[in-house]
């Protein structure tokens, strides 16, 4: 067996590997349920197009789940702790809700009773984002920072084919049978995943004493031994603890470093969150049927971000995470140069459907790669005291400066064209670029220091 297969088999045939596959799929099985599947069925339904709008905000509970993850970070859940351990329990728990709110959804009927859908709309996408961070945290706590590339692909996968079940699966069980019926399957399916949940192993827990001393080290640092943790009244110890504590670790042990690494993470995703929101449409505009679209940058496309996640992950095991993440940065910039190719190839005539799928090919397996070593590196700097925390604002943060600035996509392309809309899009992945080389190198600097030090002892 040639040893790039023995790689392959080693790293993805682990049983933890395949637990975050499951994970993976459970965190991606609600998300479209209460977007793009839903307004489907809201408007079939006969709901105004103004009323429907209003259910895009469901989706602002992802973006803010960085407000109640020190919870999850800090609070043990009676008799399921005990049963699961900290990271489980809550991924139970979140997993019980999603499951309740798809059940109770499948029984309303939305024109009827819209704000009884909305309630529970919300109440789906709390426990998802919950799931979320309960099981980010998992992730980085089973197992050594080695494996992150290769649970981050697994998750990627897992995800993937989630968003496939909850978005054309739904539609095909919606055409055949019903909308009633379409999310009465997706609540059994999201309750059936709760069997990997319990088979799953639990990850290693901060000792009390160990997190306390940690604590108590952070604040004497930062405000003086004067205002020590014990002195405090408890409400402040559990909010210094849960909420301060967090980003007081990131920025001493990061230092001023911290800023760079910051603005990294704010920068990395513009380029292609920012050509996303016109993908559709700009495919529309070249001629491309939406059955071209559908099978190729859906469904080809999604294999294609497959192959380049499981790439990755590889690459992350043998290589590290900075060059595949720099790899990813610099495919992704250079993808948004095809689209422009296409698009002035298009200007003269319409191009084949093996010129979409080659460009579609390279923009989603650069995507994969991208996305998974992305995953990868955000878990690498998460200190396992304060995994949920740390995790949730740095996914919090990779993703609103990109949809932000997406909101101006079609702006540009009614002023200047897509050509100059994917030059533009391209050029803005550059940032991103310059601060992973001088990150990798400012480490590979830190690590020699160290070596340097070790020696001289």
């Amino acid at each position: 067996m040639p040893a790039w297969a023995q790689q392959f088999i080693d790293t993805y045939g682990h049983k933890h590997v395949a637990v975050l596959a499951a994970l993976g799929f459970a965190a991606g099985l609600p998300f479209l349920l209460v977007f793009t599947t839903l307004t489907a069925w809201l408007t079939e339904a006969g709901l105004e197009r103004s009323t429907i709008g209003f259910f895009a905000w469901v989706g602002m509970t992802y973006s803010v789940k960085v407000f109640w993850a020190p919870v999850i970070d800090r609070l043990r859940l009676p008799l399921l702790q005990r049963w699961l351990g900290k990271r489980r329990s809550w991924i139970l728990l979140g997993q019980l809700g999603v499951a309740t709110g798809l059940l109770l959804m499948s029984q309303l009927d939305p024109a009827a009773q819209v704000t009884a859908v909305a309630a529970l709309a919300v109440l789906v996408a709390f426990s998802s984002a919950t799931q979320d961070i309960a099981i980010d945290a998992y992730r980085i706590e089973i197992a050594s920072e080695q494996w992150q590339g290769a649970l981050s692909a697994a998750y990627f996968f897992g995800y993937r084919v989630a968003l496939l079940v909850a978005g054309a699966g739904a539609l095909y069980l919606a055409e055949w049978g019903g909308w009633s019926l379409a999310y009465m399957v997706m609540a059994v399916i999201a309750i059936s995943i709760i069997v990997v949940t319990l088979w799953a192993d639990a990850a290693v827990e901060v000792k009390a004493t160990e997190q306390r001393r940690l604590e108590d080290q952070l604040v004497d640092q930062t405000f003086g031994r004067a205002m020590h943790m014990s002195q405090r009244p408890a409400w402040q110890r559990w909010w210094l603890g849960a909420v301060v504590c967090p980003f007081l670790d990131f920025f001493q042990r990061n230092g001023l470093l911290a800023l760079s690494i910051l603005a990294f993470i704010a920068v990395f995703r513009l380029s292609d969150l920012a050509m996303g929101a016109m993908a559709n449409p700009f495919y529309l505009d070249l001629g491309y049927s939406k059955s071209d679209i559908a099978s190729v940058a859906k469904v080809f496309g999604f294999f294609m971000t497959i192959a380049g996640s499981a790439l990755c992950g590889v690459l992350v095991v043998r290589l590290g995470v900075y060059r595949p993440l720099l790899a990813g940065a610099l495919l992704v910039a250079i993808t948004n140069l095809l689209f422009a190719w296409l698009a002035w190839v298009g200007a003269a005539d319409t191009p084949s459907l093996l010129l979409l799928a080659l460009v579609i090919s390279a923009d989603n397996l650069s995507g994969g790669i991208a996305g998974t070593a992305f995953i990868a590196y955000l878990s690498s700097l998460t200190n396992r005291h304060y995994t949920a925390t740390q995790y949730a604002l740095f996914s919090s943060l990779m993703t609103l400066p990109g949809k932000f600035i997406s909101g101006f996509s079609g702006v540009v392309v009614d002023a200047y064209g897509y050509i100059e809309f994917f030059i533009v899009a391209a050029a803005l992945g550059l940032p991103a670029i310059i601060l992973v080389i001088y990150l990798s190198r400012q480490v590979s600097a830190s690590e020699v220091e160290v070596a340097s030090d070790s020696a001289v002892q």
